[in-house]
């Protein structure tokens, strides 16, 4: 029913704006203007301005008028700057059509890198991020290197959100290095990002430097807008250092500024870091308020990310500990909802979120844990029965799946190939067809042997890049792509292991070694779980034989 009445509200919008823009005159004063009058006048200081929608309408309106899909392109863009979020992503719906009757390969890449800045601010980061990767495949092909390098921050900004922090880092270093010479802002941003990104990574040293690069370089570029963000940074940093008076006294100086900004996210990363510095000094009743405002964005805003989380799981354990039920209650209820929004929101990063009330126990919490000894009871009885029974099942177990290893024949190529494999790619054909020659080649010559063969060094091989290769393997392998490589390397070990008595002798190390993994346990493991079978367990039967 709620999707129902959102799909609703959201054609009611799209029908306000197209009738909106349909019906706008352009007003006589403005009729004369040329469109390079009208990319004057958006001047981009000021959201949601009056004067600068009358401006980017009247701009549109003349673009229609002659039928100029270029200049449509430009002033939806300043429609979707000058207009409140509602209207945003109509708009650049229709900047994209626009855009796309041009054929002009830097103007709708542009175009997917704005659409990528929408989703971005409207905290879809999964959506923001596939726009930006269509931007780059369009700007790589031109030779606008601002426009390649701001598709490069845009998806590094994503991948930090998403804690893919090393291949953020390394897409900031190259972000610096070029804007350094072409844009301060630009640079500054970067410098910024680059010191978030050492933080979550604990490499402190570094976050410091980066912040007081940046705070030397505005100076020098007498560009201030940035010194509360380098300071808040460092507030931060500093609360990791466990200095925490210092992390307190550069946040509480970094605030005003950033309030003055309206970003609500930096605000709400404040009072967290201050909270817990606070809470580390054991001054419980100072930090309480500032972990509070955690909740109050989440109400207010729904704004919420993984680190901040701790705000609800530090506020529960107070309150269980006071014996206040009422306020334990409604902690413990709202972290539910703020793991629902975590768990859409960032899919991706949700597994590497350190949860120490996981669901089971807040669910369990909820329910006010009456029935809780008797399900321990049942359970410890009903593990003693499983186990005396797997001991029985294992051993006929084993010597089935032996069995069953024995009489199985190697894959050849072809019949890795997935019956999925007739359904549509959204990838080029002729792409495609140039990736599973490749892979083919890679199999044939057992490149998936050399060590740590990653998804990176894949895409390096296969001459394309890392979002095609899993598509590719997940479609014509059936698999992952770690399970894809791991499965072939077991496969090579096997028949090694069944043809040449040489092998039974080796150690599980060194096995792991010949088929290229990384460490021994990664070998044992992915062995296990490609044959259900220990390597020990596989060689010692067939030495029996």
């Amino acid at each position: 029913m709620t999707k129902k009445y959102l799909l609703i509200l959201w054609v009611c919008v799209y029908h306000y704006a197209y009738a909106q823009q349909n019906n706008f005159v352009i007003p006589d004063s403005l009729s004369t203007k040329d469109y390079e009058y009208f990319s004057k006048k958006i001047v981009y200081k000021e959201k949601d301005s009056i004067k600068e929608r009358l401006y980017a309408q009247s701009w549109l309106a003349k673009a229609k008028w002659e039928k100029n899909f270029g200049q449509m392109a430009h002033s939806y863009k300043a429609l979707i700057y000058t207009s409140n979020k509602k209207l945003q992503l109509i708009y650049a719906d229709s900047m994209l059509t626009a855009a796309k009757r041009t054929a002009d390969m830097e103007l709708i890449g542009s175009v997917y890198m704005t659409k990528g800045v929408v989703y971005y601010d409207r905290k879809e980061l999964m959506n923001a991020l596939d726009n930006y990767l269509i931007a780059d495949e369009y700007i790589s092909k031109t030779n606008n290197h601002y426009l390649i390098y701001k598709v490069k921050y845009g998806v590094a900004q994503i991948k930090y959100y998403l804690a893919f922090y090393d291949e953020a880092i390394a897409l900031f270093q190259e972000c610096i290095n070029y804007f350094k010479e072409e844009n301060e802002r630009a640079y500054l941003n970067s410098l910024h990002s680059l010191g978030l990104c050492y933080n979550r990574i604990g490499k402190y040293n570094l976050c410091s430097q980066m912040n007081l690069v940046g705070l030397s370089a505005g100076l020098r570029f007498k560009n201030l807008e940035m010194e509360p963000y380098f300071i808040h940074s460092e507030g931060v940093n500093q609360y990791f250092k466990h200095n925490y008076r210092d992390a307190i006294k550069k946040l509480t100086k970094a605030l005003p500024a950033v309030k003055d900004n309206k970003d609500f996210t930096n605000v709400t990363t404040a009072y967290f870091y201050i909270g817990k510095s606070y809470w580390a000094q054991k001054l419980q009743e100072k930090a309480l308020p500032y972990l509070k405002k955690i909740d109050e964005a989440f109400q207010k805003q729904k704004y919420i990310r993984p680190d901040l989380r701790e705000a609800y799981e530090i506020l529960i354990d107070y309150y269980q500990q006071r014996n206040d039920k009422e306020l334990e209650l409604y902690y413990v209820t709202t972290l539910l909802e703020v793991d629902q929004v975590l768990l859409k929101d960032y899919k991706y990063l949700s597994g590497k979120i350190h949860k120490e009330y996981d669901t089971k126990k807040l669910l369990q919490t909820q329910r006010n844990n009456e029935q809780y000894w008797t399900v321990v009871v049942c359970i410890i009885i009903t593990i003693m029965t499983v186990f005396m029974a797997f001991l029985v099942y294992r051993h006929v177990k084993n010597k089935r799946l032996f069995e069953e290893l024995m009489n199985r024949k190697p894959e050849t190529i072809q019949s890795l190939v997935s019956n999925n494999s007739s359904k549509e790619l959204d990838i080029n054909p002729e792409v495609i067809a140039s990736i599973l020659k490749n892979l083919e080649k890679f199999e044939r010559n057992k490149k998936y042997l050399e060590k740590d063969m990653t998804l990176a060094k894949m895409a390096s091989v296969l001459n394309t890049n890392t979002k095609y290769v899993s598509k590719i393997i997940a479609r014509y392998r059936d698999k992952g792509t770690v399970d894809y490589i791991s499965n072939l390397k077991i496969d090579h070990i096997i028949e090694l292991l069944k043809n040449e008595n040489k092998y039974r002798n080796y150690t599980n190390k060194a096995l792991g070694e010949e088929s290229g993994f990384g460490s021994t346990q990664n070998f044992t493991r992915a062995f296990n779980n490609r044959t259900g079978l220990s390597p020990s367990y596989f060689i010692s039967k067939l030495r029996s034989q």
